[in-house]
């Protein structure tokens, strides 16, 4: 009993001296008003250490201790998200953000509305999951659906609370998953990169790279030294949650512990939103983080709601980009790249010079016709700039600067790299290699084969790529699929770990779903979505090689250039001769189709905009499927059906412009229903 009661006591005293860390937590990296020196913090956090190792049991997931995990992990798991991480769209003048405006002006009609404008930091999108105020999970964005578990890094950034604190409106809401952005500091950017020189590493390029880098290392004990930071701004996914605005829900999220950005702002009307965005784009370099430009979000969270939002992007929210910062440089060359399809692209060899953020030495100057057009020549001063900050774009030529030395450009007759003649496209500006075994066209061809959108294929990137080809251990995807162990160890930078880890990605990916391999195979002008069309359509490879042009043009979304395109790359006896080897390999060919549980819709093609109230997109589209009708994401004369639901998009004025039938969600439903 005597030892009951002592037990009980030591638990007490653990658990005050958890709150007594989170509150100096909060005061040091949240609120930036520390009260204790870093020795007596110290001291508080040893003594919580020694407590947990004498008595285990009373260890938690929570504890201030647990922040760093003791051993690197193998890899990141990919989990869910419970909303999809949406995108934003972007505007990049005064105008575009008033055409929003009117956007919501419009939807809205009469209703008064608000606008909170947030600094839209330049960091990686995570999630943080929490249930009963508990933090269990935080994930990369991934791509919006998915995305890596990286609890165990985010768990040593000390500004995001392990345990929540109930707040007076609701307590603490039962699952919340918030929505924030990890960064680093100039300061912690500039030592890391100190730190990386000296010891001979490549630098990162910027603070966003950076902080990138750091969430995706094995090992926590290296992101703990990091110096990374984040800013709450959203929420995805709540139950309980009791916020009505975001002006309210910011609030909250300082309420329950997390660090957000405090320079926000409630406005009234747009006027007064780009009034805040100008004052900002001059303010922004006193900061100590990156920012990129402004986050302009309806207040009102109902009045969100209605809005809705696109595949991609919410209509209710959008982010102003500061016009690009723009730089002179000295164009030293034009290089000419050759792609995965034989097309010729001159690239500007520029003097390096530092642009929004990072150093320049290239910029696509995209074909021969841009060229003349801007009149651009080999040594002219050029004016730079990144196109939405992130694409470097020659914009001009700086003519008072001309010596009379300036050399024209002449797109050669001639391949670059195998010598073999180039061709001019017929009504095209590209200029392109004819040699399909072109080396830069093989190389670009795998990477493509292997990239995430194909076959996935983890390992296999560009550096492996040019490995394989220049050893001439593979000339085509066929013989990716024969590669051995021993062979890949013995390459450049491949231990045993790194040549089984391809070996087993290589294997997997053999029993891909019948779209990826279609989109893999790089047949010109088919992307993932008509790869995904032709894989719907046709139950394997043979079926879809023996098929005509004119059977290929009667798909709703295959044209006749597309249709021409498919029909010449299967008559290619190279092609026939690597689809041989993935067969022989054993890469999945063909897929059963399903069949459809019902015929009502058969031979009816759909396309569905705006939001739904009783499906989502994905849900609408599979009903339609499965009762043998066809869905499409674009429309043409060939489609039956528009079904609206609320904010519809553009889709909408283009059915009525054409004369296809529209029909709104109640209708639609009485046709799927309809015995």
């Amino acid at each position: 009993m005597k030892n009951q009661r002592s037990k009980i006591k030591i638990e007490k005293e653990i658990e005050k001296l958890r709150q007594e860390i989170r509150r100096h937590d909060r005061l040091y990296y949240i609120e930036n008003k520390p009260v204790i020196s870093d020795q007596k913090y110290d001291v508080l956090v040893k003594k919580l250490q020694r407590l947990e190792e004498q008595y285990p049991e009373f260890v938690t997931p929570d504890s201030p201790t647990q922040r760093v995990a003791g051993v690197p992990i193998k890899g990141f798991a990919v989990v869910e998200h419970k909303v999809q991480m949406l995108s934003m769209d972007n505007t990049y003048s005064h105008d575009e953000l008033r055409e929003f405006d009117e956007r919501v002006k419009k939807n809205l009609g009469s209703e008064k509305y608000e606008y909170v404008v947030e600094l839209k930091i330049d960091g990686v999108s995570v999630s943080l999951t929490y249930e009963n105020g508990i933090f269990i999970r935080g994930a990369t964005r991934g791509d919006g659906f998915k995305g890596d578990d990286v609890t165990v890094n985010l768990k040593t950034i000390r500004s995001i609370p392990l345990k929540l604190r109930p707040i007076k409106s609701g307590g603490i809401p039962r699952v919340m998953e918030v929505r924030g952005e990890v960064y680093m500091r100039h300061e912690g950017f500039i030592k890391i990169n100190k730190e990386k020189d000296k010891a001979g590493e490549e630098l990162f390029a910027n603070p966003r790279n950076a902080a990138a880098g750091s969430l995706k290392l094995l090992n926590p004990r290296i992101v703990a030294k990091r110096g990374l930071d984040i800013f709450a701004h959203g929420i995805g996914y709540f139950e309980g949650a009791p916020f009505k605005s975001q002006f309210e829900l910011l609030d909250g999220l300082k309420n329950l512990g997390f660090k957000v950005n405090p320079n926000y702002k409630r406005c009234g009307d747009i006027d007064e939103v780009l009034k805040f965005c100008n004052q900002w784009q001059e303010k922004r370099k006193r900061l100590d983080c990156d920012i990129d430009g402004m986050v302009v979000k309806i207040n009102s969270f109902v009045q969100q709601k209605r809005l809705g939002a696109t595949t991609k992007a919410p209509r209710w929210m959008i982010a102003y980009k500061f016009p690009a910062e723009r730089v002179q440089t000295k164009l030293e060359d034009i290089k000419v790249q050759v792609g995965r399809t034989g097309t010729l692209t001159p690239v500007a060899i520029l003097k390096p010079v530092f642009v929004a953020g990072t150093t320049v030495g290239r910029a696509t100057l995209h074909n021969e016709d841009e060229i003349r057009r801007k009149d651009i020549r080999i040594g002219d001063t050029v004016i730079l700039e990144k196109a939405g900050e992130i694409i470097p774009k020659v914009v001009e030529v700086v003519k008072s600067k001309r010596t009379g030395k300036e050399r024209r450009f002449v797109m050669p007759t001639k391949c670059p790299i195998c010598k073999s003649p180039t061709k001019r496209v017929p009504n095209e500006v590209a200029v392109r290699c004819e040699n399909v075994f072109c080396p830069a066209q093989v190389k670009e061809r795998f990477i493509h084969f292997a990239s995430r959108s194909a076959m996935d294929i983890e390992g296999l990137g560009e550096a492996m790529v040019d490995q394989l080809v220049d050893n001439k251990l593979v000339n085509d995807y066929g013989e990716i699929y024969y590669l051995k162990f021993e062979k890949l160890r013995s390459l450049e930078r491949m231990g045993d770990k790194s040549a089984q880890n391809l070996v087993d990605a290589i294997q997997k990916s053999k029993n891909n779903p019948l779209s990826k391999l279609i989109y893999a195979l790089g047949i010109r002008h088919v992307g993932v979505h008509a790869a995904d069309v032709l894989a719907r359509t046709y139950s394997s490879i043979d079926e879809l090689s023996k098929k005509g042009v004119g059977d290929l043009k009667e798909l709703h979304e295959v044209g006749p250039v597309m249709a021409q395109s498919i029909y010449e790359f299967f008559q290619n006896p190279a092609t026939k001769k690597v689809l041989e080897k993935l067969n022989r390999a054993g890469v999945k060919l063909e897929e059963k189709k399903r069949t459809p549980i019902g015929t009502k819709l058969a031979g009816r093609t759909f396309v569905f905009t705006g939001e739904l109230k009783r499906y989502t997109r994905t849900e609408a589209e599979e009903l339609v499927r499965n009762l043998g009708g066809n869905a499409s994401s674009s429309i043409s004369r060939k489609t039956d059906f528009v079904v609206v639901g609320e904010n519809p998009g553009s889709k909408y004025d283009r059915a009525k412009a054409l004369g296809v039938k529209v029909i709104h969600e109640k209708e639609f439903d009485k046709m799927v229903k309809k015995k």
